[in-house]
């Protein structure tokens, strides 16, 4: 019972599991709003394009029936009066056959999207499978399916004898009128009863697109065993994670590197730590680390810093410090404070003699490193 219930589908899809169903074709697809909005399209344009299409096929009818006595005795040119009256129907037909075509292409999209499977066309055992016809037949879908072709039965013959006896006149009064009004009078009844009949399919439709988006998501539902399975062929591959974080990394760095030329300084170790600093002197915060590295990492941000003017000063104690107890975009710690004010002092002392041609300030030396930051303690904080 324990492994029964562990495997009941009670989790929704993940956005994987629904990717997977559509590639393979699985979307929500309701028939009767297909048969809803072809039968309304039908309806709709023989409602604008029906008089005048009656009035076309009789005046082709009038034509293509009408042959001389040479045409009567002429297979080939009763061939080509017949060619033309039917290329004249395809014509006079095509702006219903278009609105046709667009509803049936538009009413499946609307509900599951575009979708291309060739799995579908693929031929499967079950499908030929005896025992799986029969559990298709007595299943639940089943019996929904043939509720509603009875709800449909009922609701159309309803309608069906309402508007009949809601036209008897008209439809009485058709003998006396001439051929030509009586033709164009059933065609207008005509159109009115079929969209009659059709809108009774709105009803249905309306209670089978829930019922259908509600079947889709249960049918994908997944149980809990196959979400962590899903995990561990994803995220949880030794290799995807690998692959991830080389990837985070790599962004990680090329992030850190546009940040080296704003830097004020680069503190090095000098051949193994390499920390970028940048101090806003109209702000009241502290000095910021915007780039650090180690071994090649470390070389990269020197060969930027170089490249663009950014002055190196070796330090390293105060490197390994500060690599060890900051990280990227946080401001160093307050026990370096006074360490980091004597490099910055002497780099802007610096770059004001160099500006001006003056003496060049002394380098400090013997910066003050709190006991805390011993190669004992940095092994442990950046090993």
């Amino acid at each position: 019972m324990a492994e029964n219930s562990t495997q009941e589908r009670t989790e929704e899809a993940t956005p994987k599991r629904k990717a997977d169903a559509r590639k393979k074709g699985q979307v929500p697809r309701s028939k009767e709003l297909d048969t809803l909005s072809s039968l309304l399209a039908g309806g709709v344009g023989m409602l604008f394009f029906g008089k005048q299409i009656v009035n076309d096929v009789n005046r082709v009818l009038r034509d293509s029936l009408s042959f001389g006595h040479d045409a009567a005795f002429s297979d080939s040119i009763l061939n080509i009066q017949m060619f033309d009256a039917a290329i004249d129907f395809l014509v006079l037909l095509a702006p219903l056959f278009v609105l046709l075509a667009c509803a049936a292409v538009l009413s499946p999209i609307s509900l599951g999207g575009w979708v291309f499977s060739v799995s579908k066309l693929a031929p499967k055992a079950e499908r030929i499978n005896p025992l799986k016809g029969f559990g298709r037949i007595f299943s639940s879908k089943s019996l929904v399916e043939l509720v509603k072709a009875i709800g449909k039965f009922v609701l159309v013959a309803s309608v069906t004898v309402y508007v009949i006896s809601q036209t008897l006149d008209d439809i009485y009064l058709l003998p006396l009128m001439s051929v030509s009004e009586a033709l164009g009078s059933a065609g207008v009844l005509f159109i009115w009863c079929f969209l009659g009949f059709s809108s009774v399919l709105i009803l249905v439709a309306l209670l089978d697109v829930p019922f259908q988006i509600w079947d889709f998501k249960r049918q994908i539902k997944m149980s809990k065993q196959e979400i962590k399975d899903e995990s561990k062929e994803t995220d949880g591959r030794p290799e995807v994670k690998g692959m991830i974080r080389e990837r985070q990394q790599e962004i990680s760095r090329q992030r850190m590197m546009a940040e080296v030329p704003t830097a004020d300084v680069v503190i090095t170790n000098p051949t193994h730590f390499a920390v970028a600093l940048r101090y806003d002197q109209s702000g009241s915060g502290a000095p910021k680390v915007i780039a650090k590295g180690r071994d090649l990492v470390a070389a990269k941000i020197k060969e930027v810093a170089v490249a663009h003017g950014v002055v190196l000063f070796e330090a390293p104690p105060l490197a390994r410090a500060l690599f060890g107890s900051t990280e990227i975009n946080q401001e160093i710690p307050g026990n370096l404070f006074l360490a980091v004010a004597q490099v910055l002092a002497y780099i802007f002392q610096l770059k004001q003699a160099k500006s001006q041609y003056s003496m060049v300030p002394k380098v400090p030396k013997n910066l003050p490193i709190p006991d805390e930051y011993s190669s004992h303690d940095l092994a442990r904080g950046i090993s």
